[in-house]
C-alpha cells in the first residue's frame, strides 16, 4: 500500500481527494492548517476521518514539511491561499503560503527519498484566453497576485524536476465546483442566495466564461496524473472542455431550482478591469491521451448534486448568503 500526504486536506478539493485516495487503497496522511480550536475543516464532513492520519501544521514551516514527508511515496500539494479578491489586499501572504510552501514541499521531498510531488495548479495562471480551447502551451498571464503566486509555485516545483530529477507532476484544474466549496465561489453564492428565499441575487460581472468541472472528476484527474509515469515533468490540464458564461450559469441554476429570483449587479464583487479573466475554456486532450481520463458529470448533473448537498439543512447552515466574504 502506497503512503500519500495531502496538504490542504481540510479544504474543498483536498477533503474530496482524501476520500478518493482512501477508497482507492492508499494509506493517507492529511495535513490541516493549525488552529487553536482543533478544527479539521471539511474533513469533519467525511465518514472516514478516523481511518486517516490527520496532522495539524503549516506548509510555511520547512521543518514540519521535512518531518511529515518521511516515508511518503506521493505528496499532493493543495495547501494554498486561493481567494482572488483577498490577494489584492494581502499579496504577501500569498507569496509566503503558495510559493514558499511549494518550495518547502519540494525540498522536503528531495531530502526524503525523491517522493513524487503532485503540485496542484490552477487555470487562473492562463489569464484571459488568447485562444481557445486553452491547451498547456497557452501563455501564462499573472492578472492577479493570486495567479502570479501560482505561476511561481508551479515554476518552483518544475525547477526541482529539471534541476534535481525530482518526480514532479503539475496538475492544472479548471474551475472546480461541488459540495463543500467556499461560500465566496460563484456557484455556492448563487445556490445559497436562492435557498435563502431572496427576491434578488447579487453577483459581479456575469459576462466571463468558465470551464466548470465537478469535484469528483477533478480528483479522479489528479489521481490519474499521479499514477502516470508519462505525466512526470509535465503540466496537464484537468477540465470538462465545456464553456459557460456566469450569466448562463445563473439561468441554469435558477431553472434547476425552480426559482424566480432576479439578478442584480454588485460592484463590490467585481474584479479590477485589467485583472478580470474573461474567458477560460479547457483543452483536455492531453489528460485524455495520457491517462484515458473522461468526464463523468456534465454541468447539469454536477449542479444537481451540489444543489442537493446544499439543500441539506446541516450543510446550508454553514453558509451565510447575507455576507460577501473575500
Amino acid at each position: 500500500m502506497s503512503k500519500v500526504l495531502v496538504t490542504g486536506a481540510d479544504g474543498f478539493i483536498g477533503s474530496h481527494l482524501v476520500e478518493l485516495l482512501h477508497l482507492s487503497g492508499f494509506d493517507v496522511k492529511a495535513l490541516v492548517q493549525y488552529n487553536s480550536i482543533n478544527s479539521i475543516g471539511w474533513l469533519n464532513d467525511i465518514s472516514l476521518k478516523n481511518e486517516i492520519e490527520i496532522i495539524s501544521g503549516d506548509i510555511r514551516d520547512p521543518f514540519l514539511c521535512q518531518k511529515i514527508i518521511k516515508d511518503v511515496d506521493i505528496v499532493f500539494n493543495l495547501a494554498a491561499l486561493i481567494a482572488i479578491p483577498y490577494s489584492y489586499i494581502a499579496p504577501q501572504s500569498y507569496i509566503e503560503t503558495n510559493i514558499h510552501g511549494a518550495l518547502n514541499i519540494c525540498q522536503a521531498a528531495l531530502r526524503n527519498g525523491n517522493c513524487k510531488v503532485v503540485q496542484i495548479s490552477t487555470s487562473e495562471v492562463y489569464g484571459t484566453a488568447q485562444y481557445v480551447p486553452i491547451d498547456e502551451n497557452h501563455p501564462l498571464q499573472p492578472q492577479s497576485p493570486y495567479s502570479a503566486s501560482k505561476i511561481s509555485s508551479d515554476a518552483i516545483a518544475m525547477s526541482f524536476n529539471k534541476s534535481f530529477d525530482l518526480p514532479v507532476v503539475i496538475a492544472r484544474p479548471f474551475n472546480t465546483y461541488g459540495p463543500r466549496q467556499s461560500a465566496r465561489a460563484v456557484i455556492p453564492t448563487i445556490i445559497s442566495q436562492i435557498l435563502n428565499n431572496k427576491e434578488e441575487i447579487f453577483l459581479g460581472d456575469t459576462s466571463p466564461t468558465r470551464d466548470f468541472t465537478y469535484v469528483e472528476d477533478t480528483c479522479r484527474g489528479i489521481l490519474n496524473l499521479a499514477k502516470s509515469e508519462e505525466s512526470i515533468g509535465e503540466v496537464t490540464n484537468i477540465g470538462s472542455s465545456f464553456e459557460i458564461s456566469i450569466l448562463d450559469l445563473f439561468k441554469l441554476i435558477k431553472k434547476l431550482m425552480n426559482s424566480n429570483i432576479i439578478l442584480s449587479f454588485d460592484k463590490t464583487r467585481e474584479r479590477p478591469k485589467n485583472s478580470e479573466v474573461y474567458r477560460l475554456f479547457c483543452d483536455n486532450k492531453k489528460i485524455k491521451r495520457t491517462t484515458n481520463f473522461e468526464i463523468i458529470y456534465d454541468i447539469e448533473a454536477g449542479l444537481l448534486k451540489t444543489i442537493e448537498w446544499m439543500q441539506n439543512p446541516e450543510n446550508f447552515k454553514l453558509y451565510d448568503p447575507s455576507k460577501y466574504n473575500l
